[in-house]
This record gives C-alpha cells, structure tokens and sequence, in this order.
C-alpha cells in the first residue's frame, strides 16, 4: 500500500478508486455469523493485498530487519514453521505500523541428506524434488499471511547462490582458513557420510539413521574457525546484543575458555597435528616432544614407532611417543613436554629412554628471565608461518566441513598428482554439481595451475551449515550475479535487528554464523562484528503422545481412552493395556503431529496465528490442545459483534442525535480514555520491549472487556469509544492481518465519525497502513522506583512529562518521595540505574547495602553500667 502510495502513476480519480478497493469489504453490510466459511471468504479477499512487504532498499532510516531461521523444503509446514514465521510476521507488521523500514526475507536452506535420500527413495534428481517442494511450501507460507519480501528469496541450492559460497570457501582458503588434513570421523555406515560429534546420540547412534556410528580416519577439509575463537568469546560482551539470555552461556560453553594457544604442526605422516598449550614458549625448548593417547588414530599407523613432528619454533624434530600416564589438557589428546622448562617433563623424557644433551647456551636463552621474549617469537613465527598461534580453548576443534555425498555445495578444489590441491579460479565458479550418480570420468579436469590433463574435482561437499553461516548477508543483495553482495548494503541494513529460531541451533547455527560474520568483517564485507543483534528464540510445540506401557509403541489418540487427564492415566480401548501420556516436540513417528493445513481449513488462518501466539510467552513451550481454542474463538465473535453493535448504534434513526452531556456520559467517555490508554500501553511494551505476543492478546482483550461493556449511547456519541475501537483493530492487525482488513473496512464505513479531522486515523487507508495507536499526551504513566529489586512505590507522571525524564530527574524525584527516604535512612546506596521506555513507562532501580553501624568505643562510666558477672 505504501509503495503505492509513494509512485502513484494514475489519475486522482483513478487513485481514489483503487484506494476504496484495497478498503472494501468482503461482507459489506450484511452480518453474518463469524463462523469458519465466512473466516475463508474474509481470507480469500484481503490475502493478495498484504501478502507482500514493502522494504525500501534505498533508505536505511529507521531500518529494521527481521529474520527468521529459513526453512528446509520438506514439501510441507509443521506447526513448528507456523510458530516462528507468525511470531516474526507479527512483529515485522507491527514495525512497520511504527514507521519502520522492514526488511523481512524468506529463502530455503535447500541442500541436505534428507532430500538425497528422498530422491533416491523416488528415483528423481533431487534438484527436481527440492524445487517441487520449495513451491509447495511457498504456496503455504503464503497462505499463512506472512509478509514476506518475495523479491529478495534465495535457496542454497541454486548455482546463483552456491557460486558465492563457493567463493567464500576460496576467500577463506588465501586466509590459510580453509584447509585438509587427516581425521579419525563419525562415520554412519547407512547413509554413508561424516557425522559431527554433536550428529552422535549417547547411545553411539546417528541422529538420522539410528545406524551404530563407525569411527573412519578420512581426509577431510576443515574450516579454522578456533582461529577467530577469542574474538567470538569477546563477542559476547557486546552491548549491543540483546535477550540472548542462556544462549550466551550455551556459545561461552562450546568456545570455552580461551587459556592457551594452538598450533598445527606437520608430522612424519604428512598431516597436521594439533598441539594445545599454555606456555607457548615451551617450543622453544630444543628438547621438546609430544605425548599422544594411546588409542590416538596416529597410533594405528604403520610408522607409529618412528612418528615425529617438525617444531619449526626450535629448528627441531619432536619425537612423539603414545601413553596415558600425563595429565593431558582437557578434552585434548596431544601434550607438550618441554623438558628444559619442567622437571616433570625431564623425567618423563628418562622414562622414555630419549637422550637428553644440554649446554649451557639453550640454559641461558630458556631462563625465566626471558619465557615472555620467547612467548612473543613463537606468537609472532606463527602467525608469519600460518600455524596458528591464536588464543583458544584446549576443547575446540576446527569445523569439519567436508560431507561425502552429493546434494550439497561442491568445495572447489582440483587435485593435481604434481601440484597438489588447487583453487578453482574464480572465473570458473561455479563449480556446478553434476548429474546424479555421473561416472567417475565426470570428475575428470585440467589442473588450473600447470594444465595437467588427469587431475581430479574434489567430490566432497560442504557441510549445510556452510550455506546458513552467511545467507542473512546475501539477502540483501539476492540478485547480484556480479558481487557476493554489496558492501554499502550491509553497511546499511546490518546487524540483524531481530532474530527468530529454535533453541537447537542455538549453539552450532550461531558460531558458525558468529564466525562467518566475524571473518567477513575482518574483510570489510560486514560493518559489524556480530551479526544478530537481538534473538527471539522461540519454544517448540508440543503434541500429547501416547505410548503403550512396557512395548514403548506409540498410538493414535483414537485407539486410547483416557481415564483421568490431570494424572496422565490412560488406556487402550480394546485391550485396556495402561498407555503412558506425555507432552512430546510434534512427530510423524509419534503420531501426536497436527497438519497445519487442518487448521486452516477447520479454524481459518487468522485464528490459528491467534491461537499460536496466544496463552504462554513465544520462548516457552506450547502445548497443543484443542480445549485452549475457545477463548480466541470467542474473542473473534465478540469482535465482530462489536462492530455489528458499533454500527447499529451508529444508523439507529430512531436515537436522539444531541450528544449527551450528563457526569454519567462523560464519565463513561473517560473510563473508554483510560481503557484506550491503559491496553494501548500494555500490548505496545509487549510488541515492542518484552516481546510477549501472548500477553499483547491479553492487553487486546481486556480493551475488548470495556468496549463490550460500554452502554449503546456511548458507542453513538462517544468520541473516546470510536478511539478505542480503531485502536483495537489496529493493534491486532500484525496477528490476524485478514481478520482486521474486515474489521476495518467496516469500521470506516460506519456513518457519524467523531473524529474526522484526526492526524490519528487515516479514514480511506487499510489498516495495516495506519499509524501506530500512541499514548495520549495527558495520561498519567507510571515511574516506578524500586529497591534491590523489590518495588517501593510508583509515581504517576503525565506522559508529555515522563518521556523527557533523565536519570538525575529520576533520582531527584525518589529522593523527594518519603516512602523512599524512610527506607533508605540506614542503607548505602551502592549503585542506581534508570529505564525510560517513551510513552510506556520510566523505571528507577536503586540498590542498596544495610549501613554498618559503628562500634562506639566503651568508657570507664560504661565500663561501671556492666552488671556484673
């Protein structure tokens, strides 16, 4: 409607035409009973005029990007996908009636096992199988009404898009970032491919296939993300980060804590080994050598009892013998000994029968005097060699990125018998997957370096994680086939101002992603270092499963009868065997799923985003029950009944059109000025700060309880009560979109506006086109002071007022409060902080520590006052 707006090529008279057309109503003056055919007539008429979003890429005032994790095209929606894209639909609707420029992208995170496997399983390509289920799934999210900005969609598995992971790929290659080595792997023997540890349940089995997991030593490629792990750790400390909540914890876990250094050395058997250390001067010690654990993988080989790693720090080959007896860094199987530095280490050096020769120079250079010199030639020599050197947890490893299966990003490299592994040139990107099940011949090429006409494409591919860790970058600049993505676009519209997902990728999606971002700022690609700036990480949806006592057997809920629901008791109809109840994340294998497109078809989709966002906070898990719809249900028809009522009051002939002026009819306004003021408020703080799309329903619903309640004269001649009306159906726009379209253009062509002339109401504009609803300048808000936490008393301050309130105001104020003053009278005040939310409310925190009281010093007369003993 905006962009509309801003061109309009036509005619006024044209204009004004199509303008009452994007505001007519579907059931016009008929008033028919609000019931699931006349909630798909309503949906059927508004959904091609708010399916799309309005993001203005030129203008990065007031700029907001919401994004929400993309989908793997499955063919189908679960009530999973309903939850996170009305969560952010909701919000991004909302931003926008704030003024907001939104920037609301949808692609497909497409690559992936699961649709190699489902094409092989059908006899297809998996390319033909993704796009069929991309489209399927497109169709639906449309059908949900989400406003997505359709003309910025991407799917990883298109050549548009891997060319340029590709390319990132190759980016981090010249940044001695990308590398390939030897590794002892998951293997899962069914689908044949590398698992990472966090693939691995703890029973040993595949998270997909249920198969035992192998160990296999493979050449993989990896990712050094352990590189950037001090700066991601640093990371989340930034203050611009916001709600993370546990999530930091969840990320500071899996980095750990960055005590040492970590340095890949070259072995005997031409692959790197990682060695971990605290004192990285310890390498300089010529008499170092390494410790491995005995099932060590380099333990298998062959040459295991000549094994050597070359310590270019010393000039040195260390010996490395395997042995369980030292204490090994955590999580770590490789030690460091330095004997010239620990006698320990001197004795361990006897025990293995290694000859140890000292002179009295290397006693001179290894003197403690000189440990943080040396620290600083080994750092610096790292960095110069590209062997690492960076601070990092002895836990981390790098990120194996190689996957041993076709549908995914081709890594591109050719393998050369006389140059090694080379990067593809960048003119030849995209290396393009071929055919399904191609001969081997397909991998044949021309090595890019020397011409070599045998050399071999890498037939590994990238670990999906690949593609997700930069795709918030690349939609911005969906189209570019010239670029990766334009900087000055970045440079506008990034971080991510909020994003939405679930709580399982909250550690592997995020680091990678923090990485990616973090790497790419270092480039001068991204103008931040983190890339989300605040998370909405939303809880699962729940379906009650039930399955059979002592066989574990999941059941339909038809088989079981339920005895009693409170305590989870129930039994199978026809044997009467117990059946265990129980609150489980939604499956097929389960049989506790519900089809989302049941429930539009049973309820209509605005009633199902109401019933999704309604009843517990989005972060917390949803448990999918039929006997918690009646209350959207009911909300809907009382809704519709107040407009029906709103009209009738409004075209009664037979009512007196001299507007009321008794204290009882001005005080009914009033109560509808307050009430307007007093839910506007509230579902603003929980739109906007908290977050709490469940607690805005009820901040709408009780604006419905006073409108419900107000007499038929008021709703004639009360100019509040038109206010209020107006506000409500504004306020539930971003939730249920279709719903309040009608309402709306019900609304304004309800005869009598007490408003006309308002600044606040756009009368001839859709809903979603008007303003947010503000709290007037006249109304009292409140600013609470409390201390240590606990409320002490709560001021009421005009809101003209309270929007202009600083700390020291604030302060000023509490200390001019008696109740404060009493309270604090014995109390030092430690620190005090201030929250201003504008037109909501100011929040004063005083914390406090209990006085001291002086010991006063005892005299000879108090000495004599002493009972005695």
């Amino acid at each position: 409607m905006q962009a509309l707006r801003r061109t309009r090529p036509w005619g006024a008279v044209y204009w004004n035409s199509w303008r009452r057309l994007l505001t007519q109503s579907c059931t016009g003056n008929e008033n028919p009973e609000l019931n699931s055919d006349v909630k798909h007539r309503i949906e059927a008429h508004w959904r091609e005029q708010l399916s799309g979003g309005q993001f203005n890429p030129k203008d990065s005032q007031d700029k907001y990007y919401v994004l929400s994790m993309f989908p793997y095209p499955s063919g189908n929606l679960h009530m999973g996908h309903v939850r996170v894209y009305t969560i952010a639909d909701s919000v991004a609707r909302f931003q926008r009636m704030c003024g907001k420029n939104v920037f609301q992208p949808m692609g497909w995170d497409s690559f992936g096992l699961p649709a190699e496997n489902a094409a092989n399983q059908r006899g297809v390509e998996p390319a033909s199988w993704t796009e069929q289920n991309i489209a399927q799934m497109k169709e639906q999210l449309k059908r949900l009404g989400c406003s997505f900005d359709w003309n910025h969609e991407l799917s990883t598995c298109s050549p548009k898009y891997y060319k340029w992971t590709q390319h990132l790929f190759l980016m981090l290659h010249r940044h001695g970032l990308a590398y390939q080595n030897e590794a002892l792997v998951n293997w899962d023997p069914v689908d044949k491919t590398v698992l990472a540890d966090e693939q691995v349940d703890a029973n040993g089995c595949s998270w997909r296939s249920g198969a035992k997991v192998e160990k296999k030593l493979l050449r993989q490629w990896f990712i050094r993300t352990s590189a950037y792990a001090k700066q991601l750790l640093d990371g989340l400390e930034d203050p611009t980060l916001r709600d993370w909540r546990d999530i930091i914890n969840l990320q500071r876990h899996w980095i750990g804590e960055c005590d040492g250094y970590a340095f890949n050395l070259l072995t005997s058997a031409s692959g790197f080994l990682r060695v971990w250390t605290t004192h990285p001067e310890h390498l300089k010690d010529p008499h170092a050598f390494l410790v491995l654990r005995s099932n060590h993988h380099l333990s298998k080989l062959k040459s295991a009892d000549s094994l050597s790693a070359e310590n270019p720090f010393a000039g040195t080959t260390m010996p490395v013998v395997f042995s369980d007896e030292v204490t090994f860094p955590p999580k770590s199987d490789v030690y460091l000994a330095a004997p010239s530095f620990r006698s320990e280490d001197k004795d361990l050096w006897d025990t293995y029968g290694l000859a140890f020769t000292s002179n009295g120079k290397d006693e001179e250079t290894l003197s403690p005097a000189n440990w943080e010199m040396l620290r600083k030639e080994v750092l610096q020599a790292a960095t110069r060699l590209n062997v690492g050197g960076y601070r990092v947890s002895s836990k981390l490893k790098d990120w194996l990125i190689s996957r041993q299966r076709y549908w995914g990003t081709p890594i591109p490299i050719v393998h050369c018998q006389k140059c090694g592994a080379v990067p593809v040139p960048e003119e030849q990107l995209p290396v393009s997957l071929p055919p399904m099940d191609s001969p081997k011949e397909a991998f044949l090429c021309d090595c890019p370096k020397c011409g070599e006409k045998d050399a071999r494409r890498e037939t590994d591919t990238m670990d999906t994680f690949v593609d997700s860790s930069w795709y918030y970058l690349r939609y911005l600049d969906a189209q570019n086939s010239e670029r990766i993505f334009d900087p000055a676009l970045t440079k506008k519209f990034m971080p991510v101002d909020l994003y939405i997902g679930g709580k399982e990728h909250a550690v592997l999606h995020l680091y990678y992603a923090r990485f990616m971002n973090q790497f790419l700022h270092s480039c001068g690609l991204s103008p931040t270092s983190e890339p989300f700036s605040r998370l909405l990480v939303q809880g699962m949806v729940m379906g009650r499963s039930f399955r059979v006592k002592g066989s574990g057997r999941y059941v339909p809920e038809s088989e079981v009868e339920i005895v009693n629901a409170k305590k989870n008791q129930a039994v199978l109809k026809e044997t009467k065997e117990p059946v265990v109840m129980t609150w489980e994340k939604m499956s097929k294998s389960k049989l506790n799923g519900v089809e989302p497109s049941d429930m539009f078809n049973e309820y209509g989709t605005d009633t199902t985003r109401l019933i999704i966002l309604a009843d517990v906070a989005p972060t917390s898990h949803r448990n999918w029950s039929s006997a918690t719809f009646p209350g959207i249900l009911n909300w809907q028809k009382r809704l519709w009944l107040t407009l029906q009522d709103f009209q009738e009051a409004r075209e009664d002939q037979t009512a007196s059109d001299v507007v009321p002026t008794s204290e009882e009819f001005l005080a009914e306004d009033a109560k509808l000025f307050d009430a307007r003021n007093f839910y506007v408020k509230g579902a603003t703080f929980n739109y906007r700060h908290a977050q709490q799309l469940s607690v805005a329903i009820s901040k709408m619903q009780g604006l419905t309880n006073s409108l419900r309640r107000t007499p038929k004269h008021v709703l004639r001649h009360g100019k509040q009560f038109e206010r209020a009306l107006a506000a409500q159906i504004i306020m539930l726009a971003p939730m249920a979109p279709h719903f309040a379209s009608e309402l709306w253009s019900k609304f304004v062509a309800i005869p009598g506006r007490l408003n006309p002339a308002s600044q606040e109401l756009q009368w001839s504009e859709n809903v979603l086109a008007q303003r947010w609803p503000d709290i007037d300048p006249a109304y009292n808000l409140d600013l609470s002071i409390k201390v240590n936490g606990f409320e002490n008393c709560v001021i009421k301050v005009q809101r003209t007022h309270l929007d202009k309130v600083t700390h020291s105001d604030a302060l000023d104020i509490a200390f001019n409060t008696e109740s404060v003053t009493s309270y604090l009278i014995d109390k030092k005040i430690r620190t005090t902080n201030f929250v201003l939310y504008p037109g909501i409310e100011a929040i004063l925190n005083i914390y406090v520590d209990k006085a001291k009281k002086t010991q006063k010093p005892a005299t000879t007369d108090d000495a004599e006052a002493q009972p005695q003993a």
